[in-house]
């Protein structure tokens, strides 16, 4: 950090509260961001976070000790809110002794922040706000750091661009509490940007799905060198009883079987046969499996590729310290031209 004296000024906040050198968080890609990867961010100065998606309290334990075992530096753990386990998962994490749980994919159920910040092991806990109201909303409850999220991503998304929500939220709450800023960044002169607004660091994906150290497969990762922005397109709502989150990856075969995957989850609806937090849990439990073929088996026709629209931005496969090394250096140099 000291090669970058004003990133590391303006990442200062954020550093501190992770407990890492620099204020660049991975943002948590199911299949991805496992042990191997998690642990190179951490290592090289980041924070890495392990995606728990749709795993069971077993399988978390198990990640987590071994992350543990690749670095002694912190990280954090993404747990999604509608997990049917999710207080176990809480548990699994305060017994780990892990630092920072982040809450995506919904308002985090009554009781969950606390269970989070009160357990024998008292963790960090960061939100992701979509509007700047549930942003206030979420502080009130007990965040103690909020991810905003624009549409550019990878993954599942909102409706509301990067550069929209960073105008509207960090001037109301950057000075008070701790903002993330995620979304479509992919160089370090949009961080220095975000961080002259107020913002305590940034999250990325995309840019980290192509590492040395992911364990995604080869043509997973050359489907990304191929790809341009314009590639990485959001999912359509087939059904609006179905409120299905639009989810951002690459165009491909995979994209089309899930619109038809919707129609077939509506039409088991439209017989009562399962409940509309069933009917939920199956495109989640869809999406997964969607993502394994791609990542693990690297089936790039029907797998799905979750891709940012930062992807356009990635040409060959770099160290984790390489990247962020990269990315701080541009940072620097743009925030010294000012």
């Amino acid at each position: 950090m000291n090669d970058y004296p004003k990133t590391a000024r303006l990442m200062q906040r954020g550093a501190d509260f992770l407990g890492s050198e620099t204020a660049i968080l991975c943002g948590a890609m199911s299949w991805v961001s496992e042990r191997n990867l998690v642990s190179a961010i951490s290592n090289a100065g980041g924070f890495g976070v392990i995606a728990c998606g749709a795993m069971t309290p077993e399988l978390l334990e198990t990640e987590i000790t071994e992350t543990q075992k690749l670095t002694d530096k912190p990280f954090g753990v993404n747990l999604i809110t509608m997990h049917p386990q999710l207080f176990d998962l809480i548990e699994v994490c305060d017994k780990a002794g892990v630092s920072h749980v982040v809450l995506a994919g919904g308002i985090p159920p009554k009781g969950s922040v606390e269970a989070i910040k009160g357990g024998d092991h008292p963790a960090k806990v960061i939100c992701f706000a979509p509007t700047l109201a549930l942003a206030k909303k979420l502080l009130r409850s007990g965040a103690d750091a909020l991810v905003i999220e624009g549409m550019e991503a990878g993954g599942h998304i909102g409706p509301v661009s990067t550069s929209v929500l960073a105008q509207e939220m960090l001037p109301e709450l950057a000075e008070d509490h701790l903002i993330f800023v995620a979304g479509g960044i992919g160089r370090g002169q949009a961080i220095a940007g975000y961080l002259e607004m107020g913002a305590a660091g940034v999250q990325l994906g995309t840019r980290f799905a192509c590492a040395c150290e992911s364990i995604a497969h080869p043509d997973f990762k050359k489907a990304f060198f191929r790809a341009s922005a314009r590639d990485a397109i959001a999912s359509v709502q087939v059904d609006p009883r179905l409120p299905v989150i639009p989810v951002r990856a690459l165009k491909n075969k995979g994209t089309e079987e899930f619109t038809a995957k919707q129609r077939e989850v509506a039409a088991i609806l439209d017989r009562e046969d399962i409940a509309m937090a069933e009917a939920q849990l199956q495109i989640e439990h869809y999406w997964a499996g969607a993502l394994r073929r791609a990542v693990i088996d690297g089936d790039v026709e029907n797998g799905s590729l979750m891709a940012g629209q930062s992807v356009g931005m990635l040409k060959e496969e770099e160290p984790v310290a390489v990247i962020i090394g990269k990315l701080m250096a541009q940072s620097e140099e743009a925030l010294t031209r000012r």
